[in-house]
């Protein structure tokens, strides 16, 4: 049974709210997608265009991936934090002027992945988040009539060799433990599924299940248009606080007037910290700061996605050319993008593919600098404000934004509506920083 149908049978016995969404990303859209269909009232507050350039859904590799399960912080991750202040060329790297208001944050993070049981239990708790998303994103493109922008030709995690392979062991068992399906590529298999890949590859683990995003932030407009179409109301504004009357909830402020509410979602991303602070709730919240190129004319038809292992980047073929998305940035989301990075990004797509032109034909390439909203242990904010029932906060997704979205629109819909997660809600629990 589709989850949706499980929610649209809900509707009649629902009483109807009026419902603020802070946030019109990907996670923000599902949300707003999902509980007008449980027949509420609802107003998407986003300052931007949905879909455009200030939001961490635009920039995203694309890739929706069973596999995404990982968290970054792993056992002896703490190693390696010498070399990310020094090497600022590399796939994950801390700014010096910045190093001393990230430590409290840095130190969570490293101490989250400190044991193979805890990444274990990080990794059982995303696995459910994710069940099923390929599948699910393939019904919400149908309802918002694009379902031509979700691929299902699978992806591809490409290795040098076995031995690196092996070095990622933890990985793949805490993958294959969680269900993800995988299949090895090697040979004239993998020269004919990647042409024009480097030859020092060897070993490609293709996820069967997995599909990709061919527009993410047409994806996203689509969705909100959707919305829009079926009664939801938009505010292309900044939303600055909630109004309160007694301990009731009559509105949320923005720099473009007041939108009327009885219930707020609070999806803004990086931006959601001055409404936990507000409900006197402390998640700890930092910018992953990536990166993007995008070549509109490069001589490359890759119909399936690849992810390369030493280079830590996804490449994927998109609507608007073909993407290299990834870098881990650790300094301020107000930082001004530091370009060198997007550039060293133009650098791994030849060293993948080295048959490409040292420039594209006709123009530069796009580059863009967005900022995924992480906590230090690697898995979002799902749940209500401890202090207010009706204030629900859905953020902090990390890498795992338009993977996870669905399914947080669903866990949305269910607080909502005072039913039971269809998953245990407690490693998302907005408490479990207390």
């Amino acid at each position: 049974m589709r989850p949706e149908a499980t929610i649209d049978r809900q509707i009649a016995k629902i009483a109807q709210r009026q419902i603020a969404v802070i946030g019109g990303g990907i996670v923000g859209a599902a949300i707003a997608e999902t509980i007008l269909r449980q027949g509420h009232r609802v107003t998407m507050i986003e300052p931007g265009p949905f879909g455009g350039e200030q939001a961490a859904s635009y920039g995203n590799g694309a890739f929706i991936s069973p596999a995404s399960i990982i968290p970054m912080s792993m056992p002896g991750l703490w190693r390696q934090v010498p070399g990310y202040l020094l090497d600022q060329s590399g796939p994950l790297t801390i700014r010096w002027p910045f190093f001393p208001r990230l430590l409290p944050w840095l130190t969570r993070f490293l101490l989250a992945g400190r044991s193979k049981a805890r990444v274990t239990k990080t990794a059982k708790a995303l696995s459910e988040l994710l069940s099923k998303s390929p599948e699910r994103h393939a019904d919400l493109a149908a309802r918002a009539g694009v379902e031509e922008m979700i691929h299902e030709e699978g992806l591809l995690y490409l290795y040098v060799d076995r031995r690196a392979y092996e070095a990622d062991a933890l990985s793949w068992r805490l993958r294959a433990d969680c269900g993800v399906k995988t299949r090895e590529v090697e040979g004239d298999e993998l020269r004919a599924m990647v042409p024009g890949l480097a030859a020092r590859y060897s070993l490609g683990i293709l996820l069967t299940e997995g599909r990709h995003c061919l527009n993410p932030g047409g994806y996203v407009d689509a969705i909100a248009r959707h919305c829009v179409t079926n009664g939801a109301m938009t505010q292309a504004s900044c939303a600055q606080r909630v109004l309160m009357s007694g301990d009731a909830i009559v509105g949320v402020e923005t720099d473009g007037g007041i939108v009327a509410c009885d219930t707020v979602v609070v999806a803004a991303g990086i931006h959601s910290t001055p409404f936990t602070k507000q409900f006197g709730d402390r998640i700890p919240l930092e910018a992953e700061r990536g990166y993007h190129v995008e070549f509109a004319d490069m001589p490359l038809n890759l119909k399936v996605p690849v992810m390369p292992q030493d280079l830590k980047v996804a490449i994927v073929q998109t609507a608007g050319g073909l993407r290299v998305a990834g870098q881990v940035e650790f300094a301020s989301w107000k930082a001004a993008p530091n370009w060198k990075r997007a550039d060293l990004l133009g650098e791994k797509l030849r060293s993948c593919f080295p048959g490409l032109p040292a420039k594209a034909a006709t123009q530069e390439p796009h580059r863009w600098q967005g900022n995924r909203p992480s906590t230090p242990d690697g898995l979002p904010v799902i749940g209500r404000s401890r202090n207010n029932k009706n204030v629900i906060y859905a953020f902090g997704h990390g890498h795992i934004g338009l993977n996870a979205a669905p399914m947080t629109a669903e866990l949305v819909a269910r607080l909502i509506a005072d039913q039971p997660p269809p998953i245990d809600l407690t490693p998302f629990s907005p408490e479990r920083f207390r």
